[in-house]
């Protein structure tokens, strides 16, 4: 299945694949120390890997949160990232008009859950023949994903991702439902879980968003054994001290150790694709 993402080199290694990164671009120095470390875990471990990391951060619960460093700063540090280290690498786009912008510095155009019924931002995602990742809506059924993916195939591009994320469940939590991943593979794209932000609490009363980051190696380990094609992985050195979405994220220092457990699950279920 990974096959059909020809723009992706190395990809289709026989394992499951990483997107991996901060929530946000906070500079440049912390970005490539965490795109450095995270490849040189996965180069040990044969793990494709994408880098990570949101230009600006359109969805914040207050006025006064982090959105980012500035936009042309922000991609041309993913450009930077992904031309030096010969890593592909993936952003979020939340309009038609950012579209263009950040197709021009990044190999993979992420579609954001609250954002993936939007049709025009959908069908200007595929026209830019990037690699498009659509998260599946908290309010969404992974049956009802097909209608999105459709919006980006029937555009002219076959090269699509779907993410799963949680469906809210109550006022401040999430869910996983682990039938939604055959689900949606049934739908001919290859298949990713979020295991950072299918943890998130949200809508919490302080207006900053919370999580449950000890979980994020039940969500993954469970992910796997299922059969997803990749996992998507927040990540930062000191989470508490990120600017973004810390609450949710792996601290980098347990990232080695989670890969090497999940090479093992996915051995042991025999889950190649």
């Amino acid at each position: 299945m990974l096959q059909r993402l020809p723009h992706i080199k190395h990809l289709d290694t026989g394992n499951f694949f990483l997107i991996a990164g901060p929530c946000a671009i906070e500079g440049e120095t912390m970005a490539f120390d965490i795109a450095q470390r995270v490849k040189t875990h996965c180069e040990d471990l044969k793990i494709p890997f994408i880098f990570k990391g949101s230009y600006r951060k359109a969805n914040r619960s207050r006025l006064d949160s982090f959105t980012g460093i500035g936009d042309e700063k922000a991609l041309k540090i993913l450009q930077k990232i992904g031309r030096e280290l010969e890593v592909p690498v993936t952003t979020d786009v939340h309009s038609v008009a950012e579209v263009a912008l950040a197709a021009a510095h990044v190999d993979v155009l992420q579609i954001p859950a609250f954002l993936c019924r939007q049709t025009d931002l959908l069908v200007a995602a595929a026209r830019t023949g990037k690699v498009v990742n659509i998260k599946k809506g908290q309010f969404l059924s992974a049956e009802a994903m097909q209608f999105a993916r459709h919006k980006v195939v029937d555009s002219g591009n076959p090269t699509v991702l779907l993410t799963e994320r949680g469906t809210t469940f109550g006022y401040q939590d999430l869910v996983v439902d682990f039938r939604g991943i055959p689900v949606m593979q049934a739908m001919g794209s290859p298949v990713v879980l979020d295991c950072t932000h299918s943890l998130q609490q949200p809508n919490q009363a302080s207006g900053v968003t919370g999580g449950r980051p000890a979980l994020i190696s039940t969500i993954a380990r469970a992910g796997i054994a299922v059969g997803v094609d990749g996992l998507f992985i927040e990540t930062h050195p000191q989470p508490s001290l990120a600017q973004s979405d810390g609450a949710n994220m792996l601290a980098l220092e347990h990232l080695p150790g989670l890969l090497e457990e999940l090479i093992k699950i996915r051995q042991a279920t025999n889950k190649t694709k």
